[in-house]
């Protein structure tokens, strides 16, 4: 049986060091994540432990060359067309003006990819955001053999439920551009929760590790497209 980690690994750091526009801070040619700052009051900040919990679990444990710090950008700033991979989080309102509604969709459309975390309070704003981003684009639900579950680390059931919040089940949510997932959108799940400090929330170290890993897997499934 082939072990997928070690198959799937190779072609993913190369894959990391020809993403555009990946250069990270000491690191020529790693993957930068991006948080994606926004208007509108929401908290586009949340979770300050996530991002660096995340990409030193990915680093370590994938052997993915990631920047160690994450970058933070405004829609249409240079860090912003610099950037491939960009996340987005928060509790509250999220307000895109229709510019950069527009630009997000330029950059989108020409290769970056944008994984959207709800850490409860977000998803109506941000579905309503996200049709102007793209209105005539539908939210597709990936199931538990979609790949993005199975690439570097088998979550069979699916996405992990790491937070109750309305207790609805936790749904893996993608815009597709032809065969290729522009944007993930996790929702009631609430991974960032689950990359923070452990004494942060106090998940579980088994939920933890499955937000850990379903983080891991989105990045390496973004950078296999």
């Amino acid at each position: 049986m082939i072990d997928r980690r070690r198959a799937v690994g190779p072609m993913i750091l190369l894959l990391g060091l020809l993403f555009s526009g990946a250069a990270g801070q000491g690191q020529p040619g790693a993957l930068a994540i991006t948080r994606l700052q926004y208007a509108g009051g929401g908290d586009w900040y949340a979770d300050p432990s996530s991002l660096p919990n995340l990409i030193a679990f990915t680093s370590q444990s994938a052997g993915i060359q990631l920047a160690p710090e994450e970058r933070r950008a405004t829609i249409g700033d240079n860090v912003f067309w610099q950037s491939s991979y960009f996340y987005l989080t928060g509790h509250g309102n999220i307000h895109f003006s229709d510019e950069q509604a527009g630009l997000l969709r330029a950059q989108l459309l020409n290769g970056a990819f944008l994984h959207a975390d709800d850490n409860y309070g977000m998803n109506e704003a941000f579905r309503r955001e996200m049709k102007k981003v793209f209105p005539s684009k539908n939210w597709v639900e990936l199931g538990p053999d979609h790949p993005v579950f199975n690439i570097l680390f088998d979550l069979p059931d699916g996405l992990p439920k790491i937070h109750e919040h309305d207790n609805q089940r936790p749904q893996c949510l993608a815009l597709f551009e032809n065969d290729r997932i522009l944007v993930l959108y996790t929702y009631e799940s609430d991974l960032g929760d689950g990359w923070e400090d452990i004494n942060v929330h106090d998940v579980p170290p088994e939920l933890r590790q499955a937000a850990l890993r379903m983080g891991a897997n989105i990045i390496a499934f973004a950078l296999s497209q």
